[in-house]
C-alpha cells in the first residue's frame, strides 16, 4: 500500500531533465514545473543555478521569513524579548477566521510569550500568530509592514514589496495588491537569516505542540517543509501556497561545513516543488566549493549575491531517498 501511495525521490529524480540553464532563445524549463528558481551558496553568495530568478510573483507564507527578520531586529534592540507576553486582541483572533487561513486559533484575551508565537508562525505557518507578533511589535500592523519594506531595501531586495506580515491574499484577490518578490530576493533574505539570526532554531522543528500549559488540549503543529528529516542536512526555511502564488519553498541544507539555499516559486503542486528543491540541493553540494571571504566581508555582503556564473553540471547520482505524500495539505 505504501509503495503505491508514495514515490521515492531518488527514482523520481532520474526522470527529471539534467539541471542546466536553458539554451539561449529556448523556452525556460521552469515553465512547466515552476515560475522561477535559484540556488545559492550561503557562505559566499555565489549563484550556483538560476532560472527566471527575477520573475516577480507572490511568496505566500514565505513572507513570514521577513516577519521573522524584522522581529529579530526588535528583539536585538531590546524593544521586546522572547518571553515578552502578548495579549491576543480581537483583530488577531479574526485572522484565524479568514478564508484559507492556516492558524492556531488564537482567542481574544489569551496570553502567549513571543517565542511561542514564533514557533507557531514558523512551524504551522500560523497567520494569526504572525499578525499578533507584527501588531504587538510595532503597535500597528501597517507600521510593521513599513519596517518589512525598509528591511528589504537594506538587504538589496530590489524587486520586493510587502503588504502583509503573513502572505495572505489581499481582500481584492488581485495579484498586484499582494506581497510580491522574486526567487533571487528571497535567496538574499534567507542568506541574511542563516548567517545573522537564529531562524534555524524554529524552521528546523518538524513538529511541536502549541499552547502547552495554556490550552487543553494544545494544538499539534507539523511543519509544511516536507524535506525536513528526509533530505540530508535540510533545516529550513519556509513554504507557502495560495492560488495566486502556487506552491513555493525556500529551503536550506548544510553538509560537511557547507550550506546551500534553494528557492522555487509557483510550482503546480507539492510533489513537483519538493522534487525540484531536492534536486537543486543535491546539485549545490556536487558543485566544487569556492573560497569563503573573511568573516567581516561576509557580514557586509550578506544581503547580496556574488556575481559568479552559475554552474550547469548536474549531480551524478543524487543520494536522496524519501517519500512525498500524494495528497498534501
Amino acid at each position: 500500500m505504501r509503495l503505491r501511495k508514495y514515490l521515492p525521490l531518488a527514482a523520481s529524480l532520474a526522470l527529471l531533465p539534467a539541471l542546466r540553464p536553458p539554451a539561449c532563445g529556448a523556452t525556460p524549463r521552469g515553465s512547466a514545473s515552476y515560475k522561477g528558481a535559484i540556488l545559492m551558496d550561503a557562505a559566499s553568495g555565489r549563484v550556483l543555478f538560476e532560472d527566471n530568478a527575477d520573475e516577480v510573483s507572490p511568496p505566500a507564507s514565505m513572507t513570514k521569513l521577513m516577519t521573522y527578520a524584522v522581529l529579530d531586529d526588535r528583539i536585538r534592540s531590546g524593544a521586546l524579548g522572547l518571553q515578552t507576553p502578548i495579549t491576543i486582541t480581537n483583530a488577531d483572533a479574526k485572522v484565524a477566521m479568514l478564508r484559507d487561513s492556516t492558524c492556531v486559533w488564537l482567542k481574544t484575551g489569551e496570553v502567549f510569550p513571543v517565542e511561542e508565537l514564533v514557533y507557531a508562525m514558523m512551524i504551522r505557518s500560523a497567520n494569526d500568530a504572525a499578525y499578533a507578533l507584527a501588531r504587538a511589535s510595532a503597535g500597528s500592523v501597517p507600521l510593521f509592514v513599513e519596517w518589512m519594506n525598509d528591511k528589504a531595501r537594506q538587504l538589496g531586495m530590489t524587486r520586493t514589496t510587502f503588504r502583509s506580515p503573513n502572505g495572505l491574499p489581499p481582500p481584492s484577490r488581485r495579484v498586484a495588491d499582494s506581497d510580491l518578490t522574486t526567487p533571487r530576493d528571497f535567496a538574499i533574505l534567507s542568506r541574511y537569516l542563516v548567517l545573522h539570526t537564529g531562524v534555524l532554531k524554529y524552521t528546523s522543528v518538524k513538529s511541536r505542540q502549541f499552547g502547552v500549559g495554556r490550552r487543553f488540549p494544545p494544538v499539534q503543529m507539523s511543519n509544511y517543509n516536507h524535506l525536513l528529516g528526509k533530505v540530508a542536512g535540510v533545516d529550513g526555511l519556509k513554504s507557502g501556497v495560495t492560488n495566486a502564488a502556487g506552491f513555493c519553498l525556500t529551503a536550506t541544507a548544510a553538509r560537511n561545513g557547507r550550506r546551500v539555499i534553494a528557492v522555487v516559486m509557483d510550482s503546480p503542486d507539492w510533489r513537483s516543488l519538493d522534487l525540484k528543491i531536492a534536486q537543486l540541493i543535491e546539485h549545490g553540494f556536487a558543485v566544487e566549493p569556492v573560497a569563503v571571504p573573511p568573516v567581516g566581508a561576509q557580514a557586509q555582503s550578506a544581503g547580496g549575491a556574488a556575481a559568479s556564473a552559475p554552474s550547469s553540471a548536474p549531480p551524478a547520482n543524487p543520494a536522496v531517498r524519501f517519500s512525498i505524500p500524494g495528497t498534501p495539505r
